[in-house]
C-alpha cells in the first residue's frame, strides 16, 4: 500500500459534492444525519457529475486500476476511509474516497478505531447498538490520502512476502500500522503468495532491461521497459526492492548495473 498521489477536482465538481452533503448536514440531528448518508449516498453517487470523482480515484490506482489497499484485484467501489456510518459528515468529501475492491471493501465495512492518547478505541457500530457519535480522536486507520503507510509497515520481501510494523515506532504508531494490517487483512494469503509472484516478474523486467542497456538499445525501446516495469501490479512491491535492495544480494546486483531504476 503507497501514498497515493490524487488530482483535484475542478470547481464545479467540488460544488456538486458541496452540495450533496448540505443535504447530509441539513438532515436533523446525528442519528438523521446518518440515516440521510445512507439513503442519499448511491442515488448521488450514480448521477453524472460523479464520473469525474471516478475518473481522479481511478488515477490513483494502482496498476490497471487495482485497488488502493491490496494492490491486487479490480478497483470497483467508492471506499469511505472515514465510515460514513459513523461520520456522515464526510459522506460526500473528496478527500474521504479512494477506489477499492470489493473483497477490501466488505472486510473493512464500518470498522473503525480512533486514538485515545496512546489507547486504540473501537468506535465500529454494531447492529443494534444505539446510533450515536463516536469518541472524538485521531484514525488508527493508516490514510494513503495523506500518509505514507511505508513509514509505518515493510514489506518483509526475502521470504515471506508479508507486512510487518517498521521497527523503531512509536507504541501509538506500531498500533496503528498493526491495525491497518489487521482490519485490511493485507497479509491474506493469496495476496502474500502474489507479491512474491510480482517480485519474480519485477526482477524479471529488470534483468530484461539490463541486458537490453547492454547492448545499447535504442532509448525509446529503453523506456518502454521502464513503463512497463513502473506500470505493473503490486506496485509496493517494487517500492520495497529500491528501498531494500542493499539487503538482497540478486536484487542489489541489478540496481548496481541500473542505478537509474532506484529513482523510477
Amino acid at each position: 500500500m503507497l501514498r497515493l498521489h490524487h488530482p483535484g477536482l475542478d470547481q464545479a465538481t467540488s460544488e456538486v459534492l458541496d452540495a450533496y452533503q448540505a443535504e447530509v448536514d441539513t438532515a436533523g440531528n446525528y442519528e438523521e444525519q446518518v440515516r440521510a448518508a445512507t439513503q442519499l449516498w448511491r442515488p448521488r453517487a450514480a448521477r453524472s457529475a460523479f464520473r469525474r470523482v471516478r475518473a481522479g480515484l481511478v488515477e490513483m490506482c494502482a496498476g490497471a486500476q487495482r485497488c488502493c489497499w491490496c494492490e491486487d484485484s479490480a478497483a470497483t467501489d467508492i471506499e469511505h476511509i472515514w465510515p460514513k456510518s459513523l461520520y456522515p459528515e464526510r459522506t460526500f468529501r473528496w478527500e474521504n474516497y479512494l477506489l477499492a475492491c470489493g473483497g477490501c471493501n466488505r472486510h473493512k465495512g464500518g470498522r473503525f478505531a480512533v486514538l485515545d492518547g496512546e489507547s486504540v478505541v473501537d468506535v465500529s457500530r454494531r447492529p443494534n447498538d444505539s446510533i450515536v457519535r463516536p469518541v472524538r480522536g485521531a484514525a488508527v486507520l493508516v490514510d494513503p490520502r495523506v500518509e505514507d503507510p511505508l513509514e509505518y509497515f515493510v514489506l518483509e520481501i526475502v521470504d515471506t512476502f508479508l507486512f510487518l510494523p517498521c521497527e523503531g515506532l512509536s507504541l501509538a504508531d506500531e498500533q496503528r500500522a498493526d491495525y491497518t494490517i489487521k482490519l485490511l487483512d493485507l497479509n491474506r494469503e493469496y495476496l502474500r503468495i502474489a507479491r512474491g509472484e510480482a517480485y519474480g516478474a519485477y526482477r524479471a523486467r529488470l534483468v530484461e532491461y539490463r541486458k537490453e542497456r547492454k547492448r545499447r538499445a535504442p532509448a525509446k525501446a529503453l523506456a518502454r521497459l521502464a513503463d512497463a516495469i513502473i506500470a505493473s501490479a503490486h506496485p509496493t512491491v517494487w517500492r520495497e526492492m529500491q528501498r531494500q535492495y542493499s539487503q538482497i544480494s540478486e536484487v542489489a546486483t541489478l540496481f548496481e548495473d541500473v542505478p537509474e531504476a532506484l529513482d523510477w
